[in-house]
């Protein structure tokens, strides 16, 4: 048996103990396994998948969310979050994921009183634990569940489980919140985030995969996957992208030479802390 069948076993194992579970589901891979693995331990009853709907969230995803819960059978709601309304969270500094997980947990426990389930867990990873990451202070608040982590699951192993329990979520690319666009300290507002969420669909038109398209005031700056970056030299491409991308509003259309990392904006000495 490989480490990864191992902890998968354990990751049944740690669901079967929650008895029912409410899982705050954002539609990436991590909290997708956590929504079908709770599903096949549990039973439907016994498992709500919640996603909150904000202008942080890409338009996209809502018809993605959709189709996943339809296709695995899954129960689901959507939510509110009004997490820009929050002076601290609009204001953008270092600790914005708090203010915004602690709204989104605010709202999900009165949901998961009101359904009689157990507990509420997330899709947050061994791998996150380690990384910048200020909303699982919120978490612990809250007292979410931590099912992938709390197996030692790593998230190569989880594309692994979730390719062999035939979802469509195995491969995809993290995504991030679109306020993670925005440099810290200039605040974040509904414009700004429309602006990056339309930029950023104009670029998976064009069938890039990794997008992230950082927002500097007038300035736009277009990362995409490594792999990807050569696509971007084909000058009537890069023209047609940068004409549509201008017209959004930004003074000036950039590519940045490295492509996406992530933590990109994160100050370096954020890098190695944990709140």
């Amino acid at each position: 048996m490989t480490a990864w069948n191992e902890k998968h076993e354990r990751l049944k194992t740690i669901l079967q103990g929650y008895e029912s579970v409410l899982v705050a589901f954002s539609g990436g891979c991590d909290s997708a396994l956590v929504s079908k693995a709770a599903r096949l331990e549990l039973g439907r009853d016994a498992v709500l998948t919640v996603t909150a709907k904000s202008p942080s969230l890409a338009a996209n995803e809502v018809g993605e969310v959709d189709a996943f819960v339809r296709r695995h059978d899954i129960r689901h709601a959507w939510i509110e979050t009004r997490e820009l309304e929050n002076s601290n969270y609009a204001a953008n500094p270092t600790n914005r994921c708090y203010f915004c997980k602690s709204e989104l947990y605010d709202r999900l426990e009165p949901l998961r009183l009101e359904r009689g389930l157990r507990c509420i867990a997330s899709g947050t990873n061994t791998e996150d634990l380690g990384d910048w990451r200020p909303g699982l202070g919120a978490a612990r608040e809250h007292g979410v569940k931590n099912p992938l982590a709390e197996a030692g699951l790593l998230k190569s192993e989880i594309r692994e489980i979730s390719k062999t329990l035939d979802l469509e979520t195995w491969d995809k690319p993290a995504a991030a919140c679109l306020s993670s666009r925005i440099p810290y300290g200039e605040a974040v507002t509904r414009e700004k985030l429309r602006q990056v969420d339309q930029a950023e669909a104009i670029l998976k038109a064009e069938g890039f995969r990794v997008v992230r398209l950082r927002h500097y005031g007038e300035r736009a700056v277009i990362e995409v996957g490594p792999e990807e970056k050569n696509r971007l030299e084909n000058p009537r491409l890069r023209q047609g992208v940068f004409k549509k991308i201008s017209a959004l509003g930004f003074f000036s259309v950039e590519i940045d030479p490295e492509g996406y990392r992530p933590g990109k904006l994160n100050p370096p000495h954020l890098l190695s802390v944990q709140p």
